[in-house]
Parts: C-alpha cells; structure tokens; sequence
C-alpha cells in the first residue's frame, strides 16, 4: 500500500495565515491585549508570574468594576489571576449584599455553642 502525499492548498494556508494576523490584531486593540502591554505579566494580589503558556490565566480586572471604563492608560485595570480575580468579585458581591441588607432583620441569631463545656470536661479528668 502506498501513502499518497497531497500539496497543501496554497489558498487555504494563506487564509489561515491572514486570518490568524486579523485576529492577533484585533485581540491586541481590546482592553486585555492593550494590559498586557502595559503591565507585566504578574498578578497584582498574589504575585504569581506568568508566560505564554499559562497567560491564560491572567485576567484584566476593573478597579471600579465598569467594564465599559476603559481608559487607554490602563488607569481602570489591573492583571490578577484567575483565583484572585474570582476572590475580588466574590468580596465585591458580598459588599454590594451586605449594604443592600443593612438594618434588616435577617431573623433569630444562633446563640448555642456546643463546646462550650469542654474545657470543664477536659479539665475534670486530668
């Protein structure tokens, strides 16, 4: 049995080729493509580095959680990592549902504290 070898279409590898250009280009206008110029690739919380081969990682966070405020010098962004960027907008909900309940009454408060003897039954059989 013999293995045919085909030419690879020279159109469709120049498309591919021009398409991968178009879209590093566009990624390089978006705010992500423009922070990742201006900042190192480091987590702003944890200081964790990065390279191409985890950059996936790194995010664009908006200090004023705007995702429309987009200034060109970055003054709205920082790099955080996927953990700390997902530990940043859970304090951010909570805040934000904190203040919304403020002086509701979330109902009876648990006041039983199930250890509370142990030191004595601890104590008693030294």
């Amino acid at each position: 049995m013999t293995i045919k070898k085909t030419q690879p279409d020279r159109n469709k590898l120049d498309k591919i080729v021009t398409d991968a250009r178009r879209n590093q280009e566009l990624r390089e206008q978006s705010y992500r493509g423009q922070a990742l110029k201006l900042y190192p690739w480091v987590c702003g919380r944890c200081t964790r580095e990065f390279d191409h081969k985890n950059l996936a990682e790194l995010t664009v966070h908006h200090k004023n959680h705007n995702h429309d405020d987009n200034p060109s010098d970055g003054s709205n962004w920082e790099l955080l990592c996927i953990y700390c960027h997902d530990n940043e907008h859970s304090r951010y909900e909570e805040t934000r549902f904190d203040s919304a309940n403020a002086g509701k009454s979330s109902g009876p408060v648990a006041t039983h504290n199930p250890f509370a003897d142990l030191k004595s039954l601890l104590g008693s059989k030294k």
